[in-house]
């Protein structure tokens, strides 16, 4: 794109040489810029995250708060973070309802620690998804994501790593992910991150190794080595939290959402 010029002036300044004075004659050119490329992110239309309703509604209930939690990508596998995720949510009693989601061929069971569990999402018939806990490959994300858009699910929270943190291809499948996260309505925690916490009513949608004990200050990371570090810290000093959450990439969420549904 050829660039424009918008205005031209002249300046005059005065040079002075002791017993000498000459004026010099300068010409600007201001020009209007070619703009950025479009973010392959802005090609979304929807208004799911106008501000006022975005903040009115109050969204982030549903990943503090849930009634009910599907993890996709749960297992008795030793060692694994779906393993981890879900001995945590059933271990630390939360009050709501757990639906374990497990479409690996090679780990396909009828339950899960004794919980029914389900090959797909649109399997389960109970109730409305309020969280989603994504802890499957990268590559495998975009279709759960669909998923969790077409049973209606209000939020996510994406475990697995493997975007934009690696490069350009996986920037382009986070973006992929996150338009149909949008259009879906969905707000996302993640991807890359530990999980989230909420000490006061029991939740740990993480793959951390204990729950952080309840209290009043909320502790925000975006590092899942500095949340380890620091919850292992505060059992030992006996300090607690009223959230603890690992925020990661920041696909959606991020420290303005949070500290502002905190304050709330």
């Amino acid at each position: 794109t050829s660039q424009t010029p918008i205005s031209s002036f002249r300046t005059s300044h005065k040079n002075l040489d002791n017993r000498t004075m000459s004026t010099t004659t300068t010409t600007i050119s201001t020009t209007i810029m070619p703009p950025p490329p479009l973010h392959h992110r802005s090609k979304s239309s929807h208004t799911a995250h106008d501000f006022w309703n975005h903040f009115q509604q109050r969204p982030l209930d549903a990943i503090f708060r849930p009634r009910s939690v599907a993890l996709i990508g749960a297992s008795e596998k030793e060692g694994s973070v779906g393993r981890t995720i879900l001995w945590n949510l059933l271990s630390s009693p939360f009050g709501g309802t757990i639906y374990p989601v497990n479409n690996n061929r090679h780990q396909r069971r009828d339950n899960i620690f004794g919980v029914k569990s389900y090959q797909r999402m649109q399997d389960i018939q109970e109730r409305e998804i309020d969280l989603c806990i994504i802890a499957v490959p990268a590559r495998a994300v975009k279709d759960v994501m669909q998923d969790c858009v077409n049973v209606g699910a209000k939020c996510a929270i994406i475990i697995s790593a493997g975007f934009k943190e690696t490069g350009a291809e996986g920037a382009i499948l986070e973006n992929e992910i996150m338009d149909i996260a949008r259009d879906g309505s969905i707000r996302v925690v993640g991807p890359n991150c530990l999980g989230v916490m909420n000490p006061i009513n029991g939740l740990n949608a993480t793959f951390a190794t204990n729950i952080a004990k309840p209290g009043n200050v909320a502790f925000i990371s975006q590092s899942g080595a500095m949340c380890t570090s620091i919850l292992d810290w505060s059992l030992q000093a006996n300090v607690g939290f009223s959230a603890f959450i690992s925020i990661g990439s920041m696909m959606d969420v991020s420290w303005g959402d949070i500290i502002y549904y905190l304050g709330e």
